[in-house]
């Protein structure tokens, strides 16, 4: 390690000498897409030929079921519980709002750990049966090696958040072969203020990464199909209702997954987690198969016409089960996708929602073109279950234009564009009012966390309000008498005095005008004390060292004071803010980053 950082020393000193950072972020941008796309590929490997391994391995019962289905996922739980817990020794964090926090409260840094331990965990999660996806687990492993890159080689704070989203874009571009949605993964869901400083690099990062998936696995990376059928304008009615019925799928998966994860999370001891989240969903899958795993083998045989794989060896549905019972086994999965996804996260596995959602709108748009077909339409069922993946995708990640062009780039082309692009749209406005936030920011933006595309708003929450607190004030003491403030006077260059009490509790304060009369009068000195000087603060005139800096600017323009006192929880003074310091900080933040 240490040959290592002398290593990287040296580099980053010719660095400096030769070449602009500007420009160096460029082809880090490219180094950091191929890393981000090998890990995507490596996490596929690894979780395939693991779950073909396990798959193997059989105990079968009546009619053929594989009992191991039971402990499967109740193992691989465990295991990734017990990978963190002594391996890892630390929290991976929960995935995309693990990245959204790193940008809005850790100044783009994620810990090492995160380049390795989300490919292990989610491989050993997914592989057992964990109904997640890998989405999630390798944009945050991409976004890792940007950080830590950016870090490593000294880089400016903007530029290290820039380097952590080419990671995020080229894992999404390299494990889907769409580098323009790797893009608007990042504009739309990790809300980056995308100028041509970013752009650029983006894009490279994305390209990278999608030819070294090409390279390393050809073009069957995720998904690989050509659409058969063309859109035609009459089939616009029935995208509309695909897009309400995926408006509706997405609001209840949005409601199911918060329930049960805050019902997990309520749940004090870790073991009776695993235990409860282990027997509930290897119950789940053992009674419907198609819940194992990610799900998009599945989803992969309804688009290449095999739509009976979804209720193969399940207990409720046989092959030959009417066609209206079939649909209804259909629903039936699309409602439990959304509760073993919600189980396993809840009970410590880890994995995202990013491939559930893409599984739950692709059922969700066969069942509603079969169910169509079933009262005398012909609609082909291969366009609108991608058209559903798209909707589901849209509601639940609040990303349209995402799912839009992801959806496109994976069809080779862009043949249903209109009917995603209408879709998307109805399911994205109809689940607004329901629910303002997306899966992923719901929880930062409760504990106001969240950084959003309001410029302002995103740089006071970025900047850190202790860097800014001034200290170099002079304490008088409750008791103190006039005489005391007196030589405090003296040695301060300051024109206010807080006034504390003997456990450094603040009471208020002094300012310098108010006694102007009185530092001329001696005879007076001992006479008052400070107690009867000072004027107490109200609590709209302090600022809490938990506060958000946008706390802050409210109290300065509602107060309209020049200095705000900042105080603990305990009401122990700690400093002050200054009006005009805060606000130059904040001109020079925004200055940095929109520098082009």
């Amino acid at each position: 390690m240490a040959k290592m950082a002398r290593t990287l020393k040296k580099l980053h000193i010719w660095r400096l000498r030769h070449i602009s950072e500007r420009n160096f972020v460029l082809i880090l941008s490219a180094f950091v897409g191929a890393l981000a796309g090998l890990a995507a590929v490596i996490l596929k490997t690894l979780v395939h030929r693991t779950y073909v391994l396990l798959m193997q391995i059989r105990l079968d019962v009546f009619d053929g079921a594989n009992i191991l289905l039971l402990v499967y996922p109740a193992i691989g739980i465990i295991l990734s519980v017990l990978f963190l817990k002594y391996i890892v020794r630390n929290k991976i964090g929960h995935g995309i709002p693990n990245i959204l926090y790193a940008i809005s409260r850790g100044g783009g840094k994620m810990p090492h750990h995160n380049m390795y331990s989300s490919i292990v965990a989610s491989t050993i999660t997914v592989a057992f049966g964990g109904s997640v996806g890998l989405e999630a687990p390798i944009a945050t492993t991409g976004s890792a090696i940007g950080s830590n890159i950016g870090q490593w080689f000294h880089l400016r704070h903007k530029n290290v958040i820039l380097l952590l989203g080419c990671g995020a874009a080229g894992a999404i571009a390299g494990i889907f072969k769409a580098p323009i949605a790797g893009i608007l993964f990042v504009l739309e869901i990790l809300m980056f203020d995308i100028s041509m400083t970013a752009a650029i690099p983006l894009l490279i990062s994305s390209i990278t990464a999608s030819t070294m998936a090409y390279f390393l696995m050809g073009s069957d990376v995720q998904f690989a199909f050509s659409i058969q059928d063309a859109f035609q304008i009459s089939q616009i009615p029935f995208f509309i209702i695909l897009g309400l019925f995926c408006a509706l799928v997405s609001v209840y998966f949005l409601r199911v997954n918060l329930k049960i994860e805050s019902a997990f999370a309520k749940i004090g001891k870790q073991w009776i987690r695993i235990l409860i989240g282990g027997v509930l969903l290897g119950v789940l899958i053992f009674l419907c198969p198609p819940l194992f795993g990610e799900g998009y083998s599945q989803l992969n045989d309804i688009l290449h016409g095999n739509p009976n794989s979804f209720i193969t060896n399940s207990f409720f549905i046989s092959a030959n089960a009417s066609p209206w019972l079939m649909l209804l086994g259909l629903f039936g999965i699309i409602l439990l996708k959304a509760v073993a996804t919600s189980v396993t996260i809840g009970s410590g596995g880890v994995g995202g929602t990013f491939g559930p959602s893409l599984v739950i709108g692709g059922l969700s748009g066969f069942f509603i073109a079969a169910l169509l077909n079933q009262t005398g339409f012909s609609l082909p069922v291969a366009n609108f279950a991608l058209v559903g993946m798209a909707g589901v995708m849209a509601g639940v990640m609040h990303a349209p234009l995402m799912a839009t062009f992801l959806i496109a780039e994976i069809t080779g082309g862009y043949g249903l564009f209109a009917p995603l692009l209408v879709t998307t749209t109805i399911t994205y406005i109809c689940v607004r009012p329901f629910e303002h936030h997306s899966i992923y920011t719901r929880k930062l933006a409760k504990h106001g966390d969240l950084l959003t595309h309001n410029k302002d708003k995103s740089a006071w929450q970025l900047m850190d309000m202790q860097k800014l607190i001034e200290t170099n004030f002079v304490v008088v003491r409750s008791g103190d008498k006039l005489r005391d403030l007196i030589t405090a006077i003296e040695y301060s260059r300051r024109n206010i005095f807080p006034v504390l009490d003997n456990n450094d509790k603040f009471l208020g304060v002094i300012v310098l005008d108010d006694i102007r009369k009185l530092i001329f009068k001696p005879e007076k000195y001992d006479k008052y004390e400070v107690d009867e000087l000072m004027y107490p603060l109200s609590e709209g005139d302090c600022v809490r060292i938990t506060d958000s800096m946008t706390d802050v600017v409210n109290k300065f323009k509602i107060s309209e004071r020049y200095n705000l006192v900042v105080i603990d929880n305990d009401n122990n003074y700690i400093g002050f803010l200054s009006r005009a310091n805060t606000f130059s900080a904040y001109r020079h933040f925004v200055s940095e980053f929109s520098d082009e």
